[in-house]
């Protein structure tokens, strides 16, 4: 069966390890993964801005390069969520483009929720040596429902052990352009979040999307924890942690 990876263009450019964490896991269950050449951004940091035109160009160019595949894996839910919820309202006066994208969505699952809810084998995830604590990202959270299926597939890791954290559903402060237009609350939200990441006393954080990763991984250095990780949930099913 064919699957499309959409890495994501923050991926992509920032850590392309997730990307190939979850090729590997996707290969590993059996899948023929196709992962278009051409794939940039989804349009969400545009959309969100206002910036429609670009947002719709980005939309209609990435509906042509999956349309093929039988399914889209995302790992992350904010883009994932941009696809599925979103790409309906870029094409809402556009019928015929509409229509192109809520096929599309139909077929496009965050990470994890592919694996929990689509996939025939679920992966056979590598060991993880140690405690970890999950953050909720928004997007994930609230657009497409993804809660368990991260927990569920952290769960079946060898030696690893999830401990949860006070609010772990709560905002870390990213929110894309929001952590710029709004940098002092932002900050405040990112540290609230580290101290409940610290009380947990975890040594890892595992999440499933890397504007979150980035956000609070800065803030944690910037607090003076060199040590807990910030991990993606993809990384630790596949092993590729650096451990």
């Amino acid at each position: 069966m064919r699957v499309g990876l959409f890495v994501t263009c923050l991926v992509d450019l920032m850590r392309p390890s997730i990307g190939f964490a979850a090729l590997k896991l996707l290969e590993d269950a059996g899948y023929e993964v196709t992962v278009p050449a051409t794939q940039t951004c989804c349009g969400q940091p545009g959309w969100n801005s206002g910036d429609r035109k670009s947002a719709r160009a980005l939309a209609e160019k990435l509906i042509a390069e999956f349309e093929d595949c039988r399914y889209v894996v995302v790992p992350s839910g904010s883009c994932a969520g941009m696809i599925r919820t979103h790409f309906p309202e870029v094409f809402e006066n556009e019928p015929e483009m509409l229509a192109k994208a809520e096929r599309l969505g139909a077929r496009t699952y965050e990470f994890t929720e592919f694996f929990a809810k689509v996939a025939k084998r679920t992966p056979v995830p590598a060991g993880f040596p140690g405690t970890v604590t999950y953050h909720d990202s928004c997007s994930g959270l609230r657009e497409l429902g993804v809660k368990a299926q991260p927990r569920q597939l952290l769960a079946k890791v060898p030696g690893l052990k999830l401990v949860e954290m006070e609010e772990c559903e709560t905002c870390c402060g990213f929110g894309g352009t929001f952590s710029i237009k709004y940098g002092d609350i932002s900050s405040e939200i990112a540290e609230k979040k580290c101290a409940n990441i610290a009380a947990s006393g975890a040594g890892a954080v595992v999440l499933g999307d890397l504007g979150c990763m980035l956000n609070i991984e800065g803030r944690l250095r910037r607090r003076g924890d060199a040590k807990t990780r910030v991990l993606h949930v993809a990384e630790v099913l596949a092993g590729t942690t650096g451990e």
